[in-house]
Parts: structure tokens; sequence; C-alpha cells
């Protein structure tokens, strides 16, 4: 597996440049609307209250994922939206993004639970991560889906 330098950036909605947003919300839309065949709302009302973790190679946006705290999308601390530019996956990117992430929420937020809904198929990724699966799998835009929680 090669390993490549990525610079983690994250910053709030009024924080991210026009350039920013434009690139974050096409990456999300590669990666959940066309590759995976999903048609959904993806940009929603949420972006204005998430921190935004991204991470840029060679001036390029390639992994993002966006972060709430409690009471901004469930009751507990969460993120979604995480994903990595198709032609980067395989190199480390998704543990560094989780690293990120996760050190991010640990940083704004300290002592929280966190709570994703995580597509059921990226189960032992999440669970590598340190988060445990609660409930039973359900559909979410049509896409199979398990609530996780992790401290």
């Amino acid at each position: 597996m090669t390993q490549i330098k990525i610079l983690w950036k994250n910053k709030t909605w009024e924080q991210l440049t026009i350039n920013e947003t434009h690139e974050i919300f096409a990456l999300r839309s590669r990666v959940f609307v066309v590759e995976q065949n999903c048609v959904y709302q993806d940009i929603d009302d949420k972006d204005p209250k998430a921190v935004h973790v991204y991470g840029v190679y060679k001036n390029n946006i390639i992994a993002y994922t966006r972060l709430f705290n409690e009471g901004a999308y469930f009751k507990e601390a969460s993120f979604g939206r995480a994903g990595v530019e198709k032609k980067y996956r395989g190199k480390g990117l998704g543990d560094q993004l989780m690293k990120e992430t996760l050190a991010v929420m640990k940083s704004n937020w300290p002592n929280k639970k966190i709570k994703i809904s995580a597509q059921a198929h990226l189960l032992g990724f999440y669970q590598k991560h340190g988060f445990t699966p609660k409930g039973k799998e359900y559909l979410e835009d049509g896409i199979p889906h398990i609530s996780m929680e992790t401290f």
C-alpha cells in the first residue's frame, strides 16, 4: 500500500472558500450520487452547522467528512458524508480520514458519545475505529445502513 502525504484541514461553513465548497460538493456528488447510483438531496441545511474535515493532495480535495456537535444532526455528536476520491482508495486514506475526523471531534467536543449512520458494508471498517453497532440494519436512501456508536 502506497502512502501519500495529505494536508488535512478543518473549517466551519463560514471559513470555507467558494472553491473549497465547490470541490467538497463535487467530491460528495461523485462518491455518493454518481458512484453509488443514489439519487438523494446531498446539499442540505446541515452543511452550515458542520465542521468540514478534508484532505488536500496536489491542490485537490480528495477526502472529506462533515462533523456535528450534539443536537445538530443526532442527539449525540456525529459525522457523515465520509468519502475518498475513487482513484485514491486502497492507500490508507480512509483510515487517515477517520483518525483526523475523530481527533477533530475530540478536540472540539471532548468526552462526547459519537453516533453515526454507517453503510452496512463498512461495518468492519468502523469497528476497526472503535465503533459498535447498535440495533438492526435499515435502509437509508435505498442503501443498507446500521447505527453505530463510540466514545
